[in-house]
Parts: structure tokens; sequence; C-alpha cells
């Protein structure tokens, strides 16, 4: 896979794309990961990329030119068009059903602004995704590109030393993921579970499913609504709410009688 970044401050990933699980997928050379400054395609004297906006108002907006011009040179003219990522507020939440659908394709381009926001050309005829990391705002799309880059590259065949990993992990399955323990068995009078213990796999994964069910229901209950259960799962969550509903209810009394 090959990823562009557009972005006004490429130095704040040199960090970011040589370590961890991005710099080994660079190195494998599983990724191709570069950040490019889309001020050197201004084309005025004093490499300004932005302007004030039409009608008034506070604040700058980035300008067209630089960003169309940016992408046509990255962007070859013949072959498949990449996906080019428009980092903001504004646009779908990113999950991991989107970091799975990103994973398939062989070049994205993340363009990262500042300032007040975006010309509404490059929203209406360059970009073809809108990402938001979350309903907050920050200083530039930078620290979300990193946030969406990490998620896709870890899910390329080869990036992860257990291919199973990226299966399992919280939501990829569309529920939390199951508590994990490693050695010591007890540590400070704290046991893990027995069934783990037992090297029986198809009570472990049974086990699994259940915890995974317990804090999805706990923790992420709306997430619940659309995972793929069996009849014989929902009612059992069915029971296990009862549950939890009634000892919070108790729990209210308690703590109002004292």
């Amino acid at each position: 896979m090959r990823i562009d970044v557009l972005t006004l401050f490429p130095e704040m990933f040199d960090g970011v794309f040589g370590a961890s699980i991005l710099g080994k997928a660079r190195d494998k050379g599983i990724a191709e990961l570069r950040a490019v400054n889309f001020r050197d395609y201004s084309n005025n004297k004093h490499n300004t990329v932005d302007d004030y906006p039409y009608g008034g108002g506070g604040g700058m907006v980035l300008k067209p030119e630089p960003m169309f011009a940016a992408v046509r040179d990255l962007v070859p003219a013949e072959g498949s068009k990449p996906r080019i990522i428009l980092m903001c507020p504004q646009g779908e939440t990113f999950t991991q059903h989107k970091a799975e659908e990103l994973s398939k394709e062989s070049h994205l381009v993340f363009v990262c602004g500042h300032y007040e926001g975006y010309d509404e050309r490059i929203r209406t005829h360059l970009v073809t995704d809108e990402i938001s990391i979350g309903d907050y705002v920050l200083t530039g799309g930078e620290l979300p590109a990193m946030v969406v880059i990490d998620s896709v590259v870890r899910l390329l065949p080869g990036v992860l030393g257990n291919e199973t990993s990226a299966i399992t992990d919280s939501f990829s399955t569309g529920l939390l993921e199951y508590p994990h323990y490693t050695r010591p068995a007890v540590y400070e009078g704290m046991e893990v579970p027995d069934i783990l213990l037992s090297g029986h796999h198809s009570n472990i994964e049974a086990w699994r499913r259940e915890q995974s069910l317990l804090r999805t229901l706990a923790r992420r209950p709306d997430l619940l609504d659309k995972a793929e259960l069996t009849d014989k799962e929902r009612r059992w969550i069915a029971e296990r709410k009862r549950e939890l509903e009634l000892e919070l209810e108790l729990e209210s009394k308690r703590n109002s009688s004292t």
C-alpha cells in the first residue's frame, strides 16, 4: 500500500512513520509512507496556501489550487485512482469497519487542513471520503490522519506478527474484546480464571465469547444492536441485562437508605 499525506507540517510524521508497527510495515516494504508539504504547490511568490473567506468572517480558508496541484502530481494519469481522504470534523465517524474497508486499497491520500477550513471545491470536487475521529476539533488534520493510518496499516497482511490479532480486536467482530491474562497464574492473590489453564480449547473459546458479550453489554450496549448474535446469545444477553438492572436497582435502594 502507498500512503501520501498532504500537510503543512510533514515533520510531524517523521517519528510516527519510523517507529512501532508503521516503521516495521515500511521497513518490510508492505507500506510506502510519505508526508508531502502542499505549500510546495503554491502558485504565488509568497507560498501562501490560505486566504480570507468570501463573504467575510473570522479565520482563513485553505485555497484550492495547492491541494489540487499536489493531488495531480501524486496521482498517476493512468491506472487505478486512490481514495483521497479529507480529515474533517464534519466527516463520517471513523470505525473499525472503515479501517477494514480502506485496508483493501492500494493507494490512499490524506488531506490535512489547518486554519478555519477548506475551500468547498476541495470537498466537493477533489476528495472521495471525509473522515472524523470524533466530535471535537483539533488544530489540524495531522493527528487524526496518524490515527487512521495506524489503524489501517496494522490490518495489512504481514504487518502484525500474529495474523489473528487484528481479527479478534475490539470492534472487529462487532463486540468488545474479551479479557486477557498471562503469567504468573497468581499475582498478589489475584488468580487467572481456571478455564484458561484447562487446555480445553472449545471451552476457552466459549468463555471468551461469553466474556466479550458481557463486556460489551456493560460498556457499549449499543454495539449489541448491530452485532451478529445467535438466538441463544440474544436470550442470554436479555437475562444478563435483567440481572444488571436488578443489581443497579438494589444498589440505588441501599444508597438512598444510607
